[in-house]
């Protein structure tokens, strides 16, 4: 399905706040001096409020009553009260008539038709003052996200008709060559033409560190520039950059609702109409039940009813809980791609994981090399190297990374055999490099001691003859240990690993890292067989974490698919619902965490609202209730959730 793309600098905060949420006219994300101007019309009533009620209570000023003491206190109201009035009558007008601002105005006003002049004029201040606070927090929960934008760079020195010029990073072709200077960031992903180069990735990995880079590495927009001008060759077009992606993905994350939004919105567009017509009962029903019936006195219950009733602390309370929750996990590195998958994270009792990338480093290194009596180490390092600089396969390359003295070896007739490995000529000599498969396909006898062998394994055949072996080992990761540790500490049942990887190798690494259960030498359909087993387990939700390229299938199938890449690997940001940016899997945990964290938050929420209501709703309607103690049910609790919600943002994950 296409997403709807979003641009944070269009986002409302009010947007984040439910469909109820009034617009009073000013901006709320500006300065020191648009802030405060925001402030201004609820200083006035406040100020006017308290002024009134002081004269009321010691009577200082005799003229204060009839008419002066209507008009003051309209005066008062009119700053907070008209934006509200003027947005349900826009709202009626739209056809949603039971909206908050609906409710507002019908409490407010009634109160002043029945003389609770500085009732009416404290509940609308007390609302617009919350409205306010509201605003503040979500400005505050999208603060993180929003700082985004500032990674995207906006010029690029490009290099045309023989001079750097400063162009719009737009503009900008695969395979330029850009400049960038000491403090500036890196306009577009490429291939780092300089010797070497140190970069600040904080807002791509949630890493502060600087990482440094040699020649021919692969350079990421949004990075800056540490150390010295460096130049850098395109390999990607701006909107395809890791950044751009980065930010798309995270700007699309706010427009997928968890469930519990979802309903809370459609509970909120039904439990609207359904209290203002008990309100109205509530006014007249009396009259048929009550002897001493007086119509004032119900009205005033009524309104009452109406204003605890109003559904803001649920409708704002909620979507702020998972933006927060959105916003602590991208500040540690973390992508949601949704509040849904912060919700599911917390569901998660299987952990399933891919071996290569996800707790080792990908990085293969020559541990061993045994040769026969027939070839020196060095000649037979030629042999195996000339053969594989054909190739681009990891092992391939980790072979071409050995130093052999004297001149090279060149292969030619060079021909892949599918699932064995190569066979070609060099210097004459037939030579074949691969498995043990492809040496018993061509008669050649490996020495038994090989199958003993725990690490991965190139033979060589030269000439009919066993010529000798090196064997290659991946590295665990730094924080491989700890990740599984933290895993099993935040309460999942079962970790298990999968890997393409043969099958001794992937026991001896889940045997080191105490995972329950592994097998190695699988395809991607395989995985994904194993992955669709366990989900047909009752109750079980199994998270996926793997490298985003050939474990595509089964990241979307399992039920959270969390992709160790977040940087290069467009496979992963398409694919998973969550991007593990920095590669650490020690993340996982923390991501488990936040979206448990989240969803407690919520809850509270939930529970908070509704219980003060539903006691205060009570005491209202049985008249043991007054305007003021409705004003706290109502933004009392608004103020309490959202203050609940912001503690996201201050925890900490470590």
């Amino acid at each position: 399905m296409k997403k709807k793309k979003v641009n944070l600098r269009d986002i409302d905060p009010k947007e984040h706040q439910g469909e109820h949420s009034h617009d009073d006219g000013h901006n709320h994300d500006h300065g020191d001096g648009s802030a405060f101007k925001t402030y201004i019309p609820a200083i006035v009533s406040f100020v006017m409020l308290i002024l009134g009620i002081a004269v009321d209570y010691f009577d200082a000023i005799p003229a204060f009553k009839g008419w002066v003491r209507i008009v003051w206190y309209t005066i008062a109201y009119l700053p907070v009260g008209f934006p509200v009035i003027k947005e349900g009558w826009k709202s009626i007008m739209r056809g949603d008539v039971f909206t908050e601002f609906f409710l507002m105005s019908i409490a407010t006003l009634g109160a002043f038709a029945i003389g609770e002049y500085p009732e009416g004029v404290a509940v609308m201040l007390f609302y617009a003052v919350g409205e306010l606070f509201q605003n503040a927090a979500v400005n505050r929960a999208k603060g993180n996200i929003k700082a985004l934008l500032d990674v995207r760079p906006n010029e690029a020195l490009v290099y045309r008709d023989g001079d750097y010029v400063s162009v719009n990073p737009e503009t900008v072709e695969i395979g330029e060559k850009i400049q960038v200077r000491v403090g500036e960031k890196v306009p577009l992903d490429g291939i780092l033409l300089s010797e070497k180069g140190s970069f600040n990735t904080a807002a791509l990995t949630g890493e502060s560190k600087p990482d440094t880079i040699a020649k021919g590495d692969s350079v990421f927009a949004g990075s800056i520039n540490l150390d010295g001008v460096i130049e850098v060759e395109t390999t990607k077009e701006f909107k395809d950059s890791s950044i751009a992606r980065i930010l798309d993905m995270v700007q699309n994350a706010t427009a997928r609702k968890s469930k519990t939004e979802l309903f809370i919105r459609k509970f909120a567009r039904i439990y609207t109409p359904i209290v203002v017509f008990l309100a109205i009962g509530l006014t007249f029903l009396p009259y048929f039940f009550v002897d001493d019936y007086v119509f004032r006195d119900w009205l005033y219950r009524a309104l009452i009813f109406l204003v605890i009733s109003c559904p803001c602390a649920l409708v704002i309370s909620i979507p702020l809980g998972y933006f927060g929750g959105l916003g602590a996990a991208s500040r540690n590195g973390i992508l949601f791609k949704g509040a849904s998958f912060l919700d599911a994270m917390t569901q998660v009792n299987t952990v399933v994981m891919d071996k290569t990338g996800t707790v080792t480093k990908a990085v293969f290194k020559i541990k061993e090399i045994v040769t026969g009596s027939a070839f020196a180490k060095a000649e037979f390092m030629k042999y195996l190297m000339a053969m594989e600089e054909q190739s681009t396969h990891p092992i391939a390359i980790a072979i071409m990374e050995y130093k052999a003295e004297g001149a090279d070896y060149n292969a030619t007739d060079v021909s892949e055999i599918a699932g064995k490995g190569l066979k070609g000529s060099v210097n004459g000599k037939t030579v074949l490099v691969g498995n043990k498969a492809l040496m018993t396909a061509h008669q050649i006898e490996v020495p038994a001691a090989t199958d003993n062998i725990v690490e991965s394994i190139v033979m060589v055949g030269i000439d009919g003859a066993f010529a000798g072996y090196v064997t290659i080992a991946d590295e665990l990761k730094d924080d491989a240990h700890q990740a599984i540790k933290e895993i099993r500490a935040a309460g999942i049942d079962k970790i298990i690993m999968l890997s393409g990887d043969k099958d001794s190798i992937t026991q001896e690494v889940a045997k080191e890292l105490g995972i329950d259960w592994a097998k190695g030498g699988m395809l991607p359909e395989d995985k994904l067989n194993e992955v669709e087993k366990l989900k047909q387990q009752p109750d079980t939700k199994v998270a996926f974490i793997g490298d985003g390229i050939n474990d595509a299938p089964v990241l979307a199938a399992s039920d959270v698919g969390i992709a160790m890449g977040g940087l290069g690997s467009d496979v992963a940001i398409e694919t998973a619902d969550v991007i593990i940016q920095t590669d650490q899997p020690s993340k996982i945990s923390r991501a488990i965490k936040i979206g448990r964290s989240t969803r407690r938050v919520v809850w509270q929420n939930i529970i908070l609202a509704f219980g003060v209501k539903v006691i205060v709703l009570i005491l209202g309607a049985g008249g043991l209730a007054t305007m003021w103690e409705a004003v706290f049910a109502d933004v009392g609790v608004a103020l309490l959730a959202i203050l609940n919600a912001v503690r996201l943002q201050k925890m900490k994950w470590e």
